[in-house]
């Protein structure tokens, strides 16, 4: 088997680009006020673990499994959306503070590393589409099978970036803090916002979804 360098390049940079792990990290962090150190690192193994496994489904079997339960692109990318929109108020309202507050004698935790961590903010519409189109430019085993690879070294390097998100903590203080989960929050919120239109406009509405 032959490697194709100029389509690994491209492969990698778009995964990178795409998934952006770090940019990534300052939300994690406002994600995971107050917790340990160990919390944190079982959250970013936990995240990427699980957008590993969806980004991998979706490389194998691309459309076919959108399809097959009846749900288009668009429509994951407007759910998707609103899903965002919802943790983007909940920053900017700092309403997952005072749930931790509340929760503080409970052993269970707000655990961010499904939703929206993994789903949608490293598995979202856009990696998800480019795992698939990625995959579709080189169909067989080594379009997959490098598809495979450079997610599995993008994801890693998401998980070592989080990891050291404390230390941004202990740099920044408690007030630097507040003011970058809002302003995540804002940024979250109109990005979730262009995600609903990017699929609204895929269904025809609006002027359609952005270039890039």
């Amino acid at each position: 088997m032959t490697l194709d360098t100029a389509y690994m390049i491209t492969a990698l940079v778009t995964m990178f680009v795409v998934i952006d792990p770090i940019a990534i990290a300052p939300v994690f962090l406002a994600l995971t006020r107050g917790m340990s150190n160990a919390e944190r690192r079982k959250i970013a193994w936990r995240a990427v673990g699980v957008a590993g496994l969806v980004l991998l489904i979706f490389a194998a079997f691309g459309e076919a499994v959108l399809g097959f339960i009846g749900i288009s692109m668009p429509a994951f990318r407007v759910a998707g959306g609103i899903l965002l929109f919802i943790t983007a108020l909940d920053m900017l309202f700092d309403r997952r503070t005072k749930r931790r507050e509340d929760r503080a004698d409970e052993d269970d935790h707000d655990d961010p590393s499904v939703f929206p961590m993994a789903i949608p903010l490293i598995a979202g519409p856009g990696s998800i589409a480019s795992v698939i189109l990625l995959t579709g430019e080189k169909p067989g085993g080594e379009g997959l099978l490098t598809i495979i690879v450079i997610t599995a070294l993008t994801l890693v390097v998401m998980a070592l970036t989080m990891q050291v998100s404390g230390a941004l903590e202990r740099a920044m203080g408690k007030t630097g803090i507040n003011i970058v989960t809002r302003l995540l929050g804002m940024l979250l919120a109109a990005l979730s916002v262009q995600f609903v239109l990017d699929g609204l406009a895929a269904f025809g509405f609006g002027p359609g979804p952005t270039p890039g």
